[in-house]
C-alpha cells in the first residue's frame, strides 16, 4: 500500500541540465529521513520544463536510486492524452511502483473530458494510477462526483488533492470506495486531512524537512495523534514559506541554502527575488536548517 509521507521532489540542474548526482544524494537523504516515497517528475520537479527524453530520464533515476526501498510514483500527466499514455507506459517500463496523473492543463477539459482522459490512460497502461486535481495550476477542477466514477477503474488506485479544500476531500472520500486512496496535496492541510481518512501527504515541504515530514505521518498512523498534530503545527511557517513565490522556487533556493543542491531553476521560473530571499533565510534560521 502506497501510504504515509511522500516527497514531490524536486529536480536539481546544473549548467541547464538535470543533475544526476545531487539527484542520487537526494533520494538517499529521503531513505534514511523515513520519507515514504518520492514523485519524480511532479510539479515541484519542473516536469513542464523537462524535455522528453529527460522527463523518463529523470524516473529512471529515481527508480534506480530508490532500489526498492521507498515507493516512486512517476509524475506523466500532460495536457495531450497520447503524450500522457506514452509517458505512462515508458514509466511503467523503467520500474515505477505507481503514476501521478496531473489532470490536463491549459486546455480546460470538461468533467466528461477527465473522465475520458484518464479512463483512456487507465485502460492503456497497467499500472496503478493516483490522479491529480491542483485546480490552480490546470484552471478545471475535478468534482467528487467524477472522481468517484473513475475510482470504479482497477487501475486508478487514489487522488492527490490539491484544491485546498477540506470540503472537497471529504466529499471525495465519501464517495469512493473505502479503498481508494487520497493524499493531501497542500501542506497546510495535511493533519486535517489525515485526521478525516487521507493515506498520506504528497509535498512540498518535505523537500526540506523530510525527516519531520515523515515522522508527523508516523505519529499519526501509530496513534500518537497528538505528537503528529504538535508537529503539523510546527512545520505550519515553514510550509507556507515554500509558497513565498511559485513552487519549486523556495523550495530549491532552500536546498541550496543547505547546500543540497545548486541553486537553478528553468525559465520561464526565475531565481528568487531578494526581498523573498531574506524572508525565506530568515524561515529557515528559525527552524535551525540553516
Amino acid at each position: 500500500m502506497i501510504k504515509g509521507s511522500i516527497a514531490a521532489i524536486v529536480t536539481p540542474f546544473e549548467n541547464g541540465k538535470p543533475d544526476k548526482a545531487r539527484y542520487f544524494d537526494l533520494i538517499e537523504w529521503h531513505v534514511a529521513s523515513g520519507t515514504d516515497g518520492i514523485v519524480p517528475c511532479g510539479s515541484t520537479g519542473e516536469a513542464a520544463t523537462l524535455d522528453y527524453s529527460e522527463h523518463i530520464e529523470v524516473i529512471r533515476w529515481a527508480v534506480q536510486a530508490a532500489k526498492g526501498r521507498m515507493k516512486v510514483i512517476g509524475g506523466t500527466g500532460s495536457n495531450s492524452t497520447a503524450e500522457a499514455i506514452d509517458l505512462s507506459k515508458q514509466a511503467k517500463d523503467a520500474g515505477v511502483d505507481a503514476l501521478l496523473l496531473v489532470s490536463p492543463y491549459y486546455n480546460k477539459p470538461t468533467q466528461e473530458g477527465l473522465f475520458r482522459h484518464h479512463t483512456a490512460i487507465a485502460d492503456a497502461v497497467q499500472v496503478p494510477q493516483i490522479l491529480y486535481n491542483v485546480p490552480g495550476r490546470t484552471s478545471s477542477n475535478m468534482m467528487p462526483e467524477t472522481v468517484a466514477l473513475l475510482s470504479s477503474h482497477p487501475n486508478i488506485i487514489g487522488i492527490k488533492e490539491a484544491s485546498g479544500s477540506v470540503e472537497q476531500a471529504v466529499d471525495v472520500l465519501a464517495l469512493c470506495p473505502k479503498d481508494f486512496l487520497l493524499f493531501s496535496g497542500d501542506d497546510f492541510i495535511n493533519y486535517p486531512l489525515l485526521a478525516v481518512g487521507a493515506a498520506g501527504s504528497i509535498s512540498v515541504t518535505a523537500n526540506v524537512v523530510p525527516e519531520k515530514m515523515a515522522r508527523m505521518h508516523d505519529c499519526f498512523f501509530s496513534g500518537k495523534t497528538q505528537e503528529a498534530l504538535d508537529l503539523h503545527f510546527e512545520l505550519r511557517t515553514l510550509s507556507k514559506a515554500m509558497f513565498f513565490e511559485t513552487n519549486p522556487i523556495p523550495a530549491k533556493t532552500a536546498l541550496a541554502m543547505m547546500g543540497r543542491i545548486k541553486e537553478e531553476v528553468r525559465l520561464p521560473l526565475t531565481a528568487m527575488s531578494p526581498a523573498n530571499r531574506q524572508k525565506l533565510q530568515d524561515v529557515l534560521r528559525i527552524y535551525k536548517i540553516i
